[in-house]
């Protein structure tokens, strides 16, 4: 997948004519380099790894969802992003991971697939703006350029601000009762060590036990699973972080250069 309008000069991709004439209308150099994928494979996998945690807390909390479950874990996911990281380390990680939801809906699109309606999870497209509008949403004067750098349309930035208060009124006071908790749960790292993945749930693993704590543990593993995946199982209450879905990233992140 070609990225029109792409330029060495750019620090990062430029939203340009919109989705009637590609997902990617102008963009900046996504290097081939191995740290430019690196950076971008990391970024996906924290935003994954966020979100099997947003099911993991509605399961072990017990937490009400008033609408689709996968939502709610994105919403989580884009909140974590935003409280857990540093402005510049936040916004890098927030355009990555939109990046990956845009570069699956072009190889999907590319391959004729028709857009599943019927999926638990929304359309890609959807997801990108959702993230995009959140992430604005929480520092829009700060963040404007953002908002237009990926193409998010006025009359969606106008609500943005408004919804990320909802959902920070919604996610915060259960991440305030996290920091709070008297409780004595971690989540528990488990799995093979010495590759990407790992060193990236392993950091989050730390730096998540270091501010919050659980009513019981919560496995994390990463490990083989036969498919690019990662989810969360309530049958024992953990979360798993396949070992193939980095190939997966790589994959995109090959395709959105070419």
């Amino acid at each position: 997948m070609k990225i029109p309008g792409l330029s060495t000069d750019c620090t990062r991709a430029v939203w340009g004519a919109g989705l009637a004439v590609g997902l990617f209308a102008a963009a900046s150099a996504l290097h081939a380099d191995q740290d430019r994928e690196d950076a971008f494979v990391e970024a996906n996998l924290i935003s994954i790894f966020y979100h099997e945690l947003g099911h993991a807390l509605i399961d072990h909390l017990g937490l009400p969802v008033f609408g689709q479950e996968e939502d709610a874990a994105d919403v989580a996911s884009i909140l974590l992003i935003n409280d857990q990281f540093d402005e510049p380390s936040a916004v890098d990680i927030a355009y990555d991971a939109a990046f990956g939801f845009l570069a699956e809906a072009e190889i999907a699109q590319s391959e004729g697939a028709d857009v599943a309606y019927w999926d638990v999870h929304g359309p890609d497209e959807q997801r990108y703006y959702t993230l995009v509008c959140l992430f604005v949403g929480a520092n829009p004067d700060e963040r404007n350029d953002v908002a237009e750098d990926l193409g998010l349309p006025e009359e969606r930035f106008e609500t943005c601000e408004e919804e990320f208060e909802l959902a920070q009124d919604s996610w915060g006071p259960v991440f305030d009762d996290l920091e709070n908790e008297d409780a004595e749960g971690k989540l528990v790292f488990e799995g093979t060590r010495d590759n990407l993945t790992a060193d990236v749930v392993l950091a989050e693993v730390s730096a998540l036990n270091d501010v919050f704590s659980y009513p019981d543990d919560i496995p994390v593993r990463v490990e083989h699973c036969g498919e690019a995946n990662a989810f969360y199982d309530p049958s024992d209450g953990s979360i798993t972080m396949c070992l193939e879905f980095e190939d997966h990233l790589r994959d995109l992140f090959a395709e959105m250069a070419d």
